[in-house]
């Protein structure tokens, strides 16, 4: 039991309600149009012929394959789903939080703290198991963290956390 309890939070997946209900519509897409279109392939290569050697039923059961795979792990992540919301006057940076920082490399620069399926650096989201991420997590405004990165350690300043 005690281990079961370590793998599930240890499988926990955090999510804003945006980034759920972008799983919950891949799910039902897959669940619905996917399945029924990977169906309609299926039949039609077996109108073909020979299976062993046919060529579209082979991908078609591919497809399914990696459909119904697809279905499970969003199964998964949904299940295991950690919803973050909007915090009001935080003072700890937290999964869902917006933190404004500055560096003397990279000037002030605004990072929201999201899971890690929902990760896009390019867009100031970052991922709470990042080094950056891990970095601010549990940090208050003032507070000065640095970044092993691959340019070499970076001195961030917290100037906001929202």
């Amino acid at each position: 039991m005690e281990c079961q309890g370590l793998f599930n939070k240890m499988t926990q997946q955090y999510f804003s309600p945006e980034g759920l209900e972008k799983l919950k519509k891949e799910l039902e897409e897959r669940r619905g149009e996917v399945r029924a279109e990977v169906t309609r392939k299926i039949l039609a290569a077996k109108e073909l012929g020979d299976l062993s050697e046919n060529a579209e039923y082979i991908e078609a059961k591919e497809m399914q394959s990696f459909n119904e795979g697809r279905v499970v792990e969003l199964e998964e992540m949904i299940k295991s789903a950690v919803l973050i919301g909007p915090h009001q006057k935080l003072e700890t940076v937290v999964v869902g939080s917006t933190v404004k920082v500055k560096s003397d490399r990279h000037g002030e620069q605004k990072f929201t703290i999201v899971g890690a399926a929902e990760s896009n650096p390019a867009h100031g989201f970052i991922s709470n198991e990042s080094p950056l991420g891990t970095a601010f997590l549990e940090r208050k405004k003032n507070e000065e963290v640095e970044v092993k990165t691959p340019g070499g350690a970076v001195r961030y300043k917290i100037l906001e956390v929202s």
